[in-house]
């Protein structure tokens, strides 16, 4: 049977909205074998000619099939399949900075919550724009939906404007966008400072406060801010470094990390020279994970339940809704401060 045979039976289906009886046609169609991936459907004037719906009931339908991922529109050539996967609800594009731990927490909270409906391709643009943009350009058009996480650049906007509001969510890092646009995302700096001052008794402890910052990394502006005005505010000593320096711990000093990389050296140079964390140094890091609640007693952390975003990311999805959150940090105090 072909697919406008099909078509035509499934108008007998007094259940189907008109632009339900087409969708269901080509996924039948599809299902049946006689349409395959690389086939082009028919136009949407001879699909008007043929079946005898409005137009905007086949550019609606056609729209649809794109969003499950099923169909793939090219300019001035028109409509062809590009998956058979047909029991899959809705394609979605999950754009994020790169596989860290807690990013694995958001992907897989995210995949748990969505269900096996859902087809969810992940890509890591590392902070750079360049990859971001071959990226970003590769698969405009072929998603129903994209969650992703910007790099805080101005080329990045204009990009993202190129989809339907209701079809992009920021998530992890805040953008600012149109009014109609969604975000699910961390604030850095009124947060930072925040929870700094929270632990002002401790780090008052020591003689220096050390923030390791580097510029050409994806580290978020908002924390340097913070940091900056929190040393003003409450006259510390305090300095910003771009990285540790293995070997080059010292006593009363209270280190602040971004990067997991640094602060396992800087913990390890603790262990070589007999250091206390907590009482001869200081540690404090962003971004909580288990293995933190653990050694040296415990790491002081200041950070975004990643899982907490990940499942409102998910409920978005799922319920087509406008979403702006902010998603606040928590301080958890441990014994190294």
């Amino acid at each position: 049977m072909s697919l406008l045979q099909i078509i035509h039976r499934l108008k007998e289906v007094n259940s189907l909205t008109k632009h339900e009886q087409l969708v269901h046609g080509v996924i039948e169609a599809l299902d049946s074998g006689e349409i395959s991936v690389g086939d082009k459907l028919p136009s949407i004037n001879k699909m008007v000619s043929d079946v005898g719906y409005a137009r905007k009931t086949i550019v609606k339908a056609y729209e649809e099939l794109k969003e499950r991922g099923l169909v793939e529109s090219k300019k001035l050539k028109g409509y062809f399949i590009i998956s058979d996967e047909t029991k899959v609800t809705l394609r979605i594009a999950l754009l994020l900075f790169s596989f860290q731990r807690f990013q694995e927490d958001f992907y897989n909270t995210f995949r748990k919550e969505l269900g096996n409906r859902y087809q969810i391709d992940v890509f890591f643009h590392h902070n750079n724009v360049s990859i971001f943009e071959t990226i970003f350009n590769n698969i405009r058009g072929k998603y129903g939906m994209y969650v992703v996480a910007p790099i805080p650049d101005k080329a990045i906007r204009p990009l993202l404007e190129t989809i339907e509001p209701q079809k992009l969510l920021i998530v992890d890092r805040y953008l600012p966008m149109p009014e109609e646009y969604s975000y699910i995302s961390q604030e850095f700096e009124g947060t930072t400072f925040d929870k700094l001052v929270e632990l002002l008794p401790e780090i008052k402890k020591f003689k220096k406060i050390v923030l390791f910052y580097a510029e050409n990394r994806d580290y978020p502006r908002g924390i340097l801010i913070a940091f900056h005005r929190f040393i003003a505010d409450y006259g510390l000593n305090g300095v910003v470094v771009e990285d540790y320096v293995e070997g080059s711990v010292e006593k009363e000093t209270t280190y602040f990390f971004i990067n997991d990389a640094s602060l396992w050296e800087l913990l390890k140079d603790c262990h070589t020279k007999g250091l206390s964390v907590g009482d001869d140094v200081g540690v404090l890091s962003h971004n909580d994970h288990i293995i933190k609640e653990i050694v040296f007693d415990g790491i002081t952390t200041i950070s975004t339940d990643f899982k907490d975003m990940a499942t409102l990311a998910a409920q978005h999805v799922k319920n087509n809704v406008t979403s702006q959150v902010i998603v606040t940090s928590k301080l958890f105090k441990r014994n190294s401060l």
